[in-house]
């Protein structure tokens, strides 16, 4: 009897250490998560997981639940044809621009890029599990605290599933499912189905164009390994792996490429073996300490949801040493075709953009995945800056493979010779919002010289002002002759002011006056901006804003670069408002989602923070699917673009998230501002530690109308000048008054101190 009680108590207890798998995967539900009654059944309005290296998303297709495997570097890279060859010359370009000979440029560079399957963003595989069954679903969940996704069965099954935080590896835990639930590995379709000669990059390519032999597919007991070969010696893997525990069905998967040395079958026997408690608390760190670096309190319901789900999948799509975020990052097309746009690297607004949360958001570790893949590439930048410009110093192909070679397209835009200006921005931000001296003389500086040198080689002095031989101005006249201007845009002169602008600054604060003198004489040559007759910035001389664009390339210099500024007296304020006018006035006809996340973050940088909020609501209204995710067009079709397409890219939902931190706080004048630009009716807003210009991280809070607190730690130390965001000039350090000058406060801190401010 006594022998019984105790084998019954093992059973219970074996019973209860079975059934508590997915009980100890705790979750923290949030007002902000998605919830839906139903699965998704198109692959990119799944519920999206990842950490930059592998993704996933969940969803349903036909009778199956199905969760796409993903990896960054699956790249099929077959060079471009033309590219390299005897006219991949600058001066080629030039010598049929001046000839009014244009057609043989586009059968050079643009015809292979439409027509050629790669090179591209390749798929992985997808994991299905079969619904027959399971009945109806009672609800699919994204707990964004704990980047895990939790479906539930009305019969009372459930699964929880999550990719690891910083190992390229996901987990799955199925509860009271039935003996059939089962993992299937569905590889992607190279050789089967139709080979389809039509589409085009922005609707995919049929994956059969690619002309791989499928790979092949063995499954040994609980495990599933999937070796694919792509183009050349390239290959990658997928592995599933799984065990039974009770009434639990717990289990693992990976995919790994030949550009690393980790195996997906070795990573799931590894991984299951190390078990899923020790993972998820691995994952759950991280995610800790991501969310605790920043967050917002916004009154708006729709802001405040959008973006916590924008820095949730920030979290999910860049880390300190992964490649930047590419046109869908780790979510690439899983329906027969290749991603939109063969999924690329583009650097004529889409990679910049979506990096813009970096800074204010405090997020500087995990966007320096962006600089480190461009510094580690700069030898193959240089090398593509002397074959086709013929220029010492450094350019980026506008668009690049996952290695920086140059693909082709329009190339006004894919090879525009101001390209790398922008992307220099970000060594820039990244200095001025770090403070890292170290970061300023080892990478910064020279990246930015490097830029700085290609763009005085390439230009010349004519007229007594230093020019460009051709100059463009995304995406304007798209890829026709008529796309390349003789006499500066505004967008290449932005870049080229930006860059001796920063070149000058930056090498003046490591004392290298010589050469800042030089940037700042080569800056002095530069004409000025050309105006609208309303006063506002035009795209070129004689070319002013009087059709809709997606892309305001004019006004770069108003936003991101920020030399033309509203704190800097009413002429710039004049010529930023008639631009922001003129935006408005001709309407947003052929307007993109991130259009008008752009325009949130012009409004926010004109004061105007019901203007700002006002962008942002119709960004997240009508240009998202249901997981978030920007889909380019206006899918209400409520006449907030002409475009009503459904192209998934990211870049539209990070600059959403900047706009939301330029109404909250903003510092690129070097003047620190809280809430200088949110709508008269938020009474009730707050922040926590978003950071400012010089290491400083800000929390501040706004009651019934007016800022009650706010607090500042200074990383490095350091001088700020904070304008007052009282009511009065009574402002109170602790017990001590602080002195107010001309609406200023300027406080000096030391590394590691900490301010709180009342009044």
């Amino acid at each position: 009897m006594k022998q019984l009680t105790v084998n019954l108590l093992l059973i219970i207890l074996m019973a209860g250490m079975s059934s508590c798998h997915q009980n100890e995967l705790t979750v923290n539900p949030e007002i902000s998560d998605l919830t839906f009654n139903d699965l998704a059944t198109t692959w990119d309005e799944g519920m999206p997981l990842g950490n930059a290296t592998v993704g996933a998303l969940v969803w349903q297709k036909d009778s199956s639940l199905r969760i796409s495997l993903d990896r960054v570097d699956l790249w099929d890279l077959r060079p471009t044809e033309n590219i390299w060859g005897e006219n991949f010359k600058f001066e080629w370009v030039y010598n049929q621009v001046i000839k009014n000979d244009y057609k043989p440029v586009q059968e050079m560079f643009d015809i292979p890029y439409d027509r050629d399957p790669a090179p591209s963003k390749i798929p992985g595989a997808g994991m299905e599990f079969n619904l027959a069954g399971m009945g109806e679903v009672e609800n699919i969940r994204l707990y964004l605290k704990n980047a895990l996704c939790q479906v539930k069965w009305k019969n009372g099954a459930s699964m929880k599933t999550f990719v690891h935080a910083t190992r390229p590896v996901g987990w799955f835990v199925v509860e009271n499912a039935n003996e059939s639930f089962l993992p299937v590995l569905v590889p992607p379709g190279y050789s089967s189905g139709e080979l389809t000669k039509g589409g085009d990059p922005v609707s995919g390519l049929s994956l059969t164009r690619l002309g791989y032999q499928q790979g092949e597919v063995k499954q040994e007991a609980n495990k599933i390994v999937y070796h694919q070969k792509g183009w050349g010696d390239f290959y990658y893997d997928v592995a599933i792996k799984w065990e039974k525990k009770g009434a639990d069905l717990i289990g693992v998967w990976s995919v790994t490429s030949s550009l690393v040395e980790d195996k997906a079958s070795e990573l799931v026997d590894n991984m299951l073996g190390e078990g899923i408690e020790k993972h998820y608390g691995e994952h759950m760190e991280w995610w800790n300490t991501y969310w605790a670096k920043s967050s917002v309190s916004l009154p708006d319901s729709v802001l405040q949801k959008q973006y916590d789900n924008e820095m949730y999948k920030f979290g999910s799509a860049t880390r300190e040493d992964s490649y930047p975020i590419s046109l869908q990052s780790v979510w690439t097309a899983d329906n027969g075709k290749m991603p939109p746009w063969k999924g690329d690297y583009h650097h004529d607004l889409n990679t910049q953009l979506s990096a813009w949360p970096t800074y204010a958001g405090n997020r500087l570790e995990e966007g320096y995945g962006y600089l480190h893949t461009l510094w580690d590439q700069r030898e193959v930048n240089k090398k593509y800056t002397k074959t086709f410009y013929g220029t010492n110093g450094l350019n980026v192909p506008g668009v690049a493979t996952l290695t920086g070679q140059p693909m082709g397209g329009w190339i006004q835009y894919s090879f525009s010779p101001t390209v790398s200006a922008w992307l220099a921005q970000h060594f820039y931000l990244h200095w001025k919002y770090s403070a890292d001296q170290e970061f300023l003389k080892e990478r910064g500086y020279p990246y930015v010289k490097d830029v700085a040198v290609h763009l005085e080689e390439l230009s010349e002095v004519k007229d007594g002002k230093r020019v460009l031989p051709l100059c463009s101005s995304p995406e304007i006249f798209n890829n026709s002759l008529q796309a390349w201007f003789r006499t500066y845009t505004n967008y290449d002169l932005a870049m080229v002011n930006f860059a001796f602008m920063a070149a000058a600054e930056m090498a003046d604060a490591l004392g290298l006056k010589q050469e800042a003198d030089h940037w700042q004489s080569l800056r002095s040559e530069l004409p000025s901006y050309e105006l609208d007759p309303e006063g506002g910035l035009a795209f070129a001389k004689g070319v002013n804003y009087e059709s809709s664009h997606r892309h305001f390339s004019h006004l770069m210099a108003f936003h991101p670069f920020g030399m033309i500024d509203w704190s800097n007296g009413e002429e710039d304020q004049k010529i930023i408002q008639a631009t922001i006018d003129q935006l408005l006035e001709v309407g947003p006809g052929a307007w993109c989602g991130y259009s008008y996340s752009w325009l949130g973050n012009l409004q926010a940088r004109a004061f105007n923070g019901e203007g700002a909020a006002s962008a942002l609501r119709d960004f997240a209204n009508c240009f998202c699917l249901r997981n978030t995710f920007h889909a380019n067009g206006d899918q209400t079709k409520s006449g907030k673009s002409g475009f009503t397409y459904r192209p998934f890219t990211l870049e539209g939902n990070f600059a959403f998230a900047s706009g939301i931190h330029e109404m909250l706080i903003q510092s690129h004048t070097d003047v620190v501002r809280v809430f200088p630009a949110i709508p008269a009716n938020w009474d009730h807003v707050s922040f926590d530690k978003l950071r400012a210009v010089g290491a400083f991280l800000v929390s501040a809070e706004r009651k019934n109308g007016e800022t009650v607190s706010v607090e500042i730690v200074s990383e490095k130390g350091g001088e700020m000048r904070l304008q007052n965001p009282f009511s009065s000039e009574n402002v109170k350090a602790g017990t001590n008054l602080v002195t107010v000058e001309n609406g200023l406060i300027t406080l000096s801190l030391k590394a590691g101190e900490k301010i709180s401010l009342t009044e």
